[in-house]
């Protein structure tokens, strides 16, 4: 799931200022989000005040640098061009594949430390956590009530999820995470979600909840934004062994770690033999990875960082990623270290986001009520 602003929509604009997803079909293909997503990329930079997002992450440890080129960057410039922009941290589905959350609260401080420290401003973007807003999560039951068992058990995300699975048996949590996420995406009225290719489905969920709910209790005036997909091209950053960069395989790049662990970590990194480097994907995929993170941390392409190390081998490929890395993150390790040191002010801001979520969430259910005649 996953921006910043200026003059942003009241927490009470009606559902039907939302943008129209006239042109785009219930059934987005990736063909048809990549096009839309383009035209809403034209209209953000227009009117990013019509636009309220919707973004997070699950608290499972420290983020790391696949996670910020391939979304933590694109929510802050979002952010800084004038979208609203809410970020959940999704304690909640921490659970979905796992049977206990360890170190829950470290881990959600740890959140809030990488949100700020790349320029997620808590006074323009709101931060908050799942648990913390009862109001978003009684919405599961009336959002349940509009999707079949079948549509779930048909989800390919939520398949590919349940392989993956850490669980011995799947849970119910991990079953209905598509609607949970659905409750998550229209309790602030988010009417554009950054998403990946591989979370289409669950934001299709998200639009037939939206529709199916404005169609029943609606009395033609819509409830609820069907949001749309803002689709990235997400830059494929292996980890150091040349497998997905991941934080439970070890083998990532924390934008907490220091200079000398970050040095260590790419000494380590796989390549090949070849002492030539070339930029290859296909048939060179570390190599190439490596020289993507180079790439990405100057702004340049990954043949021109190639063509400047030449035939100077694996060692100098390594050497130029870790200097563009460190020189990268140096600024943005120097803004997490100041907020580390006050504890209590990161506990102030989510309390804040809390709040303000808490409030939004509040309004909705109300609304939601009321639509169901069940305001008693």
């Amino acid at each position: 799931m996953n921006p910043d602003q200026q003059p942003v929509p009241s927490e009470a604009s009606p559902a039907s200022e939302a943008p129209s997803a006239a042109g785009a079909s219930d059934a987005l293909g990736t063909s048809a989000a990549r096009t839309r997503s383009a035209e809403l990329e034209k209209l953000i930079t227009e009117d990013p005040a019509r636009f309220r997002i919707l973004t997070g992450d699950r608290p499972t440890g420290r983020l790391h640098l696949g996670h910020y080129f391939g979304t933590l960057h694109n929510r802050v410039r979002l952010q800084n061009l004038g979208v609203e922009l809410f970020v959940i941290i999704a304690d909640y589905q921490v659970l979905t594949d796992r049977d206990v959350a360890d170190d829950l609260k470290g881990h959600v401080e740890e959140l809030v430390l990488d949100y700020l420290a790349i320029g997620v401003d808590p006074e323009r973007s709101t931060i908050f956590t799942h648990s913390a807003v009862p109001a978003l999560n009684q919405l599961m039951l009336p959002f349940l009530s509009l999707v079949s068992v079948a549509e779930l058990n048909r989800n390919p995300t939520v398949k590919d999820e349940i392989v993956h699975s850490r669980q011995s048996a799947v849970s119910g949590l991990m079953f209905t995470y598509p609607v949970h996420q659905a409750a998550d995406i229209l309790f602030c009225k988010a009417n554009l979600v950054p998403v990946g290719q591989d979370q289409l489905p669950h934001l299709e969920v998200t639009r037939t909840v939206a529709r199916r709910f404005n169609d029943r209790y609606g009395n033609g005036t819509p409830v609820f934004p069907r949001p749309e997909a803002l689709l990235s091209e997400v830059p494929l950053l292996l980890g150091t062994d040349g497998t997905k960069m991941s934080k439970s395989r070890g083998n990532s790049i924390s934008l907490a770690a220091t200079a000398d662990e970050t040095a260590r970590l790419l000494k380590g990194a796989k390549t090949d033999s070849e002492r030539r480097i070339t930029y290859d994907p296909a048939t060179r995929p570390e190599v190439s990875s490596l020289l993507l993170l180079a790439a990405l941390c100057q702004n340049r392409t990954p043949e021109e960082v190639a063509s400047d190390i030449g035939s100077a081998g694996a060692a100098a490929l390594k050497k130029t990623v870790t200097e563009a890395v460190n020189e990268y993150l140096a600024p943005i390790r120097a803004r997490r270290a100041e907020y580390a040191r006050d504890r209590a002010e990161l506990r102030r801001i989510l309390r804040t986001g809390n709040e303000r979520a808490n409030a939004v969430a509040d309004a909705t259910l109300a609304e939601v009520r009321a639509a169901m005649n069940s305001d008693y």
